[in-house]
């Protein structure tokens, strides 16, 4: 707990005409009032000024420990603003906080993606909004989450490691791009799938669930996305042929969906039944859709799709009946979720975790 760091960054701030109001410190755990003095002396700054921001079990106590240090109040009054009344959110943020800390169940989510390691280190932030969307909906669930990095590219060389995949509560293919490790993700969906372990498939997750029931459910062998094969017989992923336009003409910034995106959901769909809604409004970031081509054959071999754009052209959820959970969408509902308000394809998908068969 060394505090001359942290007055040689103050140094360096005030040398460059700055002075701070506050000093936030980060440490493994609370900042003594020694350090808090000596901070306060040779950074010319008031010890109530500085902050103690050690760490916490959950990300989302933080703010109730500026509370006690009162740094709402002290921001305000720099401000020359008057404290202000707590709001219903209050009482419901820290009744969800002490939730969480009393949580027993612990659910074993896999997230099969590409993009965890690199050397000796994984990249846990490459997914980091599929990560609190998962946190938000077990503490919902009243569960803690292990959160377990798979990488696909693992059963692309070992087939038969495929069988961890029974020792997890459900299994998480989130959304990504280009062609590296797709084949082990759609060996992980069938066994999922075959299994019965609750699946969540984002963006490029649905597209690969479409892949492997068209391949191994409908028999349309090298049924594939021509994004990760551009010659394949059977383009059940593909761009519209206005995107192919804009992409020809080099206009690659009108070639993807982005933003918040309408869906019509299909009445009675378990999509409809989560939603609350005849509709859904998800943001998106992609570019290859369902191909309209085979929307026919799709649906009669038993992929339900349970949301479409409002033309009816673009497949935006797909679920499967008769399993625990199988649901994917081409949108991102990690993008809108938050602590008092989870995702409801993440919340109910944590749901079906928590039952019992």
């Amino acid at each position: 707990m060394k505090s001359k760091p942290t007055q040689n960054s103050i140094r360096q701030l005030n040398a460059n005409g700055i002075q701070a109001d506050f000093v936030v410190c980060r440490a493994t755990q609370p900042v003594d009032d020694i350090r808090k003095e000596k901070i306060s002396m040779f950074g010319n700054v008031k010890k109530q000024d500085v902050i103690s921001c050690q760490d916490m079990q959950s990300i989302y106590e933080v703010p109730f420990l500026f509370l006690e240090q009162k740094f709402d109040e002290n921001i305000l009054k720099k401000l020359g603003e008057e404290p202000r009344p707590f709001t219903d959110k209050y009482t419901e943020w820290k009744a969800l906080v002490e939730k969480i800390k009393k949580a027993t169940t612990t659910l074993k989510i896999g997230v099969v993606g590409k993009y965890f390691n690199t050397g000796d280190f994984t990249l846990e932030d490459s997914y980091i909004s599929v990560i609190e969307s998962i946190k938000h909906a077990c503490y919902n669930n009243n569960a803690k989450p292990q959160i377990q990095w798979i990488n696909s590219s693992d059963y692309e060389k070992n087939p038969t490691k495929l069988s961890e995949l029974s020792q997890y509560d459900a299994i998480i293919v989130p959304g990504g791009f280009g062609s590296t490790g797709v084949e082990g993700k759609i060996s992980a969906i069938k066994y999922v799938r075959e299994h019965k372990i609750p699946f969540l498939g984002l963006c490029y997750g649905m597209q690969l669930a479409v892949i492997e029931h068209a391949r191994n459910v409908i028999g349309l062998n090298d049924a594939n996305s021509t994004e990760i094969n551009p010659a394949t017989p059977h383009p059940v992923i593909d761009i519209l042929p206005e995107q192919k336009k804009n992409i020809d003409e080099k206009n690659y910034g009108a070639t993807m969906r982005l933003g918040n995106q309408e869906a019509i959901l299909k009445k009675n769909s378990m999509i409809a039944k989560l939603y609350k809604s005849e509709k859904a409004v998800e943001r998106h970031r992609h570019r290859y859709e369902v191909n309209p081509e085979y929307h026919v054959v799709l649906q009669q071999f038993g992929l339900v799709f349970s949301g479409m754009s409002p033309d009816s052209r673009l497949v935006e959820f797909i679920e499967l009946p008769g399993h625990k959970y199988f649901v994917a969408t081409q949108a991102h509902p990690e993008f809108k979720s938050s602590l008092l308000k989870p995702a409801p394809l993440f919340d109910a998908f944590i749901e079906a975790c928590m039952k019992k068969e």
